[in-house]
């Protein structure tokens, strides 16, 4: 798993805005009404699009060469760079949406308490798995 990834986009130029595609990456696909926009997009697209493929522990392709993409008049090439680190973090520290069933009346007496469900069960799973914080986490257990 690399820190540090670079691959060629197409920007393709259209009235009703810029789409981006990544020619060694099927499926990574975005947008933007400006230049700006369409290269943010790009960026916030890679990572993604590469995190997926790292969690999912998928190859990552080669990166092709800017000078062998061929391209249409309403299109240009750009590298486009992303540093995965701070991705990563961010991804990890995303918050899940969970579902979760528990009793009515305990729930008439937490919400009557003003409970706080997420804070509690977030509370709850690191004292039941004895951790702290991702760090923690990720350190593994104590011996």
């Amino acid at each position: 798993m690399k820190d540090r990834y670079i691959y060629p986009a197409i920007f393709d130029y259209a009235d009703d805005g810029i789409s981006v595609e990544f020619p060694d990456l099927p499926g990574a696909l975005t947008c933007g009404d400006t230049e700006e926009e369409a290269f943010n997009m790009a960026k916030e697209c890679l990572a993604l699009h590469l995190y997926g493929l790292e969690e999912d522990g998928d190859d990552i392709p080669a990166s092709s060469r800017t000078v062998d993409i061929i391209l249409e008049s309403n299109q240009s090439a750009a590298l486009i760079e992303v540093w995965m680190p701070p991705f990563r973090d961010y991804m990890a520290e995303k918050a899940t949406k969970k579902t979760l069933t528990i009793p009515k009346w305990l729930n008439d007496a937490a919400e009557e308490a003003n409970v706080n469900f997420s804070r509690i069960l977030q509370d709850g799973l690191k004292e039941y798995l004895g951790v702290t914080d991702r760090k923690s986490y990720e350190k593994g257990p104590v011996e």
